[in-house]
């Protein structure tokens, strides 16, 4: 709770640092000044990032690899890993918006409950679908998954 407090009264430090501060502390933080373009709002967002990942560890060295092969435009192979509890998932389909709520034991869609998002793609379009391609968690194209 000690580091949880004490990002909390940094996110507070920061909402009251003018731009000059947050570039300094910007500078501090990353080694390099930030782009000029940049909001206020963005460098608080990102310097508290950058404080959180010091005090409970950043991203793993595959998900840092990853990121960096999709910049590039690569394929990122298991790009649908697990989806944790409490994740929405959103899809729009034939015009209308379609919410899931990622649940311990399944996927909860207008309070009906589901198995997978297979199950609830073929739900919503009548079609077998893959749940994941269904709702962007892949990039594979084609049939099947």
């Amino acid at each position: 709770m000690a580091a949880e407090s004490a990002i909390e009264a940094r996110w507070s430090e920061l909402a009251d640092m003018d731009r000059s501060a947050l570039r300094v502390a910007w500078t501090e933080a990353f080694n390099n000044a930030p782009p000029h373009f940049l909001s206020m709002t963005f460098m608080r967002k990102a310097l508290i990032w950058h404080d959180q990942c010091e005090r409970f560890g950043g991203l793993s060295p595959n998900l840092r690899r990853a990121l960096s092969s999709a910049a590039e435009g690569k394929t990122v192979k298991g790009a649908s890993a697990a989806i944790r509890p409490g994740t929405q998932l959103v899809r729009e389909w034939n015009g209308r918006r379609y919410q899931v709520d990622v649940s311990d034991d399944g996927y909860v869609m207008n309070g009906e409950r589901f198995k997978s998002l297979s199950a609830i793609a073929l739900h919503i379009t009548g079609t077998s679908w893959s749940g994941p391609r269904f709702f962007g968690l892949n990039c594979k194209s084609g049939s099947g998954a």
